[in-house]
């Protein structure tokens, strides 16, 4: 005697997951296979963008409620190590990958997809109480490399304060001033907002961070890290303006010590990171970057010049 298999009765468990799957509204796993507005990714971020980044990451997820970023705040020297290695597939950084890199990624056939999303700039800090709150580069590189160790006006030794030694902050001053190795009279703590405590309870420290973590003026965090600081005013030469690090100046390369963000990404191009990525260089973004007092990267400045008789 043949038994009869009801085939609809064995498929019936596997049809009801899928639909409670495809129903779930609340779930960014609920597709086996992520998009540009559904699924989960990881992205490693560099610590100086923090606070660009959280309020971003917070509105790409309301606008896409099935889309989960989950950002991992590292420096720029651990995060393109670990690009290397392969443990992330998406990051973001203060610069373009060199064309040298570029080429060895290739060689291990590894194509990856480079995009400019903003200008941002190093800011300089120092205690309110501080006078000499004005440099010319050529001071600031004399004091990077210990030539110069003491405040002008106050008489004391300077301490010299960044986030760490394989971050973004310090590779860029490494890589203007052809630094060697860390002065004496330099030394780091643990992110830009360590920093920036440091700064705020010692007189004689000159502090070094993103300018991220200050600029914009309508966010709570922000506020609370400018009271207590003076931020620098820094001139390219003897024969500039001093200028602080405001994106108008930073828009026209007046303000020297600008750099960029970059989001570098080798995962799939249809995948949540692309979109993310898409959504940083779209209008919405774009705004983000904008509000947070950065140069957006594709969309223009308004610059006003205003004369007195």
């Amino acid at each position: 005697m043949k038994m009869k298999i009801n085939y609809f009765t064995l498929l019936l468990p596997l049809i009801l997951v899928i639909l409670s799957a495809c129903n779930d509204e609340e779930n960014p796993f609920a597709y086996s296979k992520d998009t540009h507005s559904r699924g989960a990714t990881k992205i490693y971020i560099e610590e100086s963008f923090k606070p660009l980044f959280d309020t971003s990451i917070y509105t790409f997820e309301s606008q896409f409620p099935r889309g989960e970023i989950k950002p991992v705040y590292k420096s720029e020297g651990d995060i393109i190590q670990a690009f290397y290695d392969n443990k992330i597939k998406t990051i973001c950084i203060s610069r373009d990958f060199t064309s040298l890199e570029k080429k060895e990624l290739k060689k291990a056939q590894v194509e990856v997809r480079s995009d400019k999303i903003a200008e941002d700039a190093l800011a300089l800090i120092v205690h309110p109480s501080n006078p000499d709150s004005i440099l010319i580069l050529s001071e600031l590189k004399d004091i990077l490399l210990g030539k110069t160790t003491q405040w002008p006006a106050l008489k004391t030794p300077i301490n010299i304060v960044f986030d760490n030694e394989n971050s973004a902050n310090y590779f860029y001053l490494k890589r203007l001033f052809d630094l060697k190795k860390v002065p004496v009279n330099m030394f780091a703590v643990k992110s830009n907002a360590e920093v920036i405590s440091y700064v705020k309870e010692n007189k004689n420290a000159l502090g070094i961070i993103g300018l991220n973590w200050i600029s914009d003026a309508d966010d709570f965090d922000a506020l609370n890290f400018v009271n207590g600081i003076t931020v620098m005013s820094i001139a390219k030469d003897e024969t500039t303006s001093y200028y602080k690090p405001f994106a108008s100046y930073i828009y026209t390369k007046e303000y020297p010590l600008t750099r960029e963000i970059w989001m570098i990404n080798k995962a799939k191009k249809a995948g949540l990171a692309a979109g993310f990525i898409l959504f940083m260089k779209g209008e919405k973004g774009q705004l983000i970057i904008q509000k947070s007092a950065l140069v957006p990267a594709n969309s223009p400045i308004r610059l006003i010049s205003l004369e007195t008789e």
